[in-house]
């Protein structure tokens, strides 16, 4: 990335984030606090502290992946919003597998339910990817109604076949210990997170140094003329859709093997996974730079929040209203971006500026 791109993913990752934290010191302030106090906290236990950071690079492991989900089909215009149901699906599946098979040597279990929650979240992209290309179906639409229906499937499979009686709540069976990401030295850090950075490295070099990378690019800036340029735009929209697909499955079987170990209602938790990777790729420009940095960001904000309201009098709950706030702002920049109200704004400056300069001219002729 050269360094004038790089400067704008910055610049459009920091602006929204300072904008939040300083509405957010206001109501701090309103309510007799002290916002420094309150932030110095949040950065220390989640950043500068070495547990606190390890537990943020934990939460932040599947959270890169489903901000590169939506990264990848942001880039190039195609508006998925399936990655909360590919991640539930993909943490649905993995567990299957994890307590299905027994006796199997760690790394083989491990790669083997990986590998399960990425090609179920594979199949679940193909179909918004097929009625996308080849019949131009609203993609929003059909990943927003898939969501609901992934909901209903798991909710009667894990209340049904599957439910572990034992459990005193909605839930499938525990995953054996083979299929465990376990915690490195006793920490909150598994690895995990160390695959979810393979996989940003090689998205990464996917974006930025192959073929794909400038398609999707190409796509996303113009898609009739990405087609006029001899690319096929079907099958590379198949193709994104399923990166994504397997991207959110990865995401949701990991975050089950190394945090959950069994598959509950509220697995995703609230807003979920899949909703959170939107707001970081929001946050990250769609870049993958920007994702990692949004990740992490986002993962420091929730670990941050477990100790505000040991250390101060702040309620815990000022870290979702910044949340909330950081969703306002970044709604607002998606909505300029796909209007182009800011171009609009620079064209209607200039005409002006034209017509008055005309004007000007016109008189001193006169």
């Amino acid at each position: 990335m050269d360094k004038g791109n790089l400067r704008r993913v910055l610049i459009s990752t920091f602006i929204p984030i300072f904008a939040a934290f300083l509405v957010g010191a206001i109501m701090i302030l309103a309510i007799g606090e002290d916002p420094i106090l309150t932030y110095r906290v949040m950065v220390e236990k989640s950043l500068l502290n070495w547990d606190g950071l390890l537990k943020t690079l934990h939460l932040a492991s599947p959270l890169i992946l489903t901000g590169l989900a939506i990264a990848i089909t942001f880039k190039a215009n195609i508006f998925n919003m399936g990655v909360e149901g590919g991640a539930i699906l993909g943490g649905f599946f993995a567990g299957i597998a994890g307590f299905t098979f027994n006796g199997l040597p760690a790394p083989l279990h491990i790669f083997l339910c990986l590998l399960t929650g990425a090609v179920v979240g594979m199949l679940y992209a193909l179909i918004p990817a097929i009625l996308k290309a080849y019949y131009k179906m609203d993609e929003m639409v059909v990943t927003l109604m898939l969501n609901y229906a992934v909901v209903v499937l798991v909710t009667f499979l894990s209340q049904g076949v599957f439910r572990d009686p034992s459990s005193g709540y909605v839930a499938t069976y525990a995953i054996y210990d083979s299929a465990m990401f376990t915690k490195i030295l006793g920490t909150n850090l598994t690895y995990f997170f160390f695959i979810s950075m393979v996989v940003f490295v090689m998205l990464y070099i996917l974006f930025k140094k192959t073929k794909l990378g400038y398609e999707i690019t190409a796509i996303g800036k113009n898609t009739e003329f990405a087609e006029a340029m001899g690319m096929k735009v079907r099958q590379t929209i198949i193709k994104i859709m399923l990166i994504s697909g397997a991207l959110s499955g990865l995401a949701g079987a990991g975050y089950l093997m190394s945090e959950k170990f069994r598959f509950t209602l509220d697995f995703s938790g609230n807003p979920g996974l899949g909703w959170d990777g939107m707001l970081i790729a929001l946050l990250g420009g769609h870049d993958p730079i920007g994702v990692l940095i949004a990740s992490i960001f986002y993962a420091a904000l929730k670990t941050g929040s477990e100790y505000i309201g040991i250390y101060t009098n702040v309620p815990k709950d000022i870290v979702a209203i910044i949340q909330g706030i950081l969703i306002l702002f970044l709604s607002v920049k998606f909505i300029s971006a796909r209007l182009g109200l800011v171009k609009k704004f620079k064209n209607s400056r200039t005409k002006r500026n034209k017509n008055g300069e005309t004007k000007k001219v016109e008189e001193e002729i006169s």
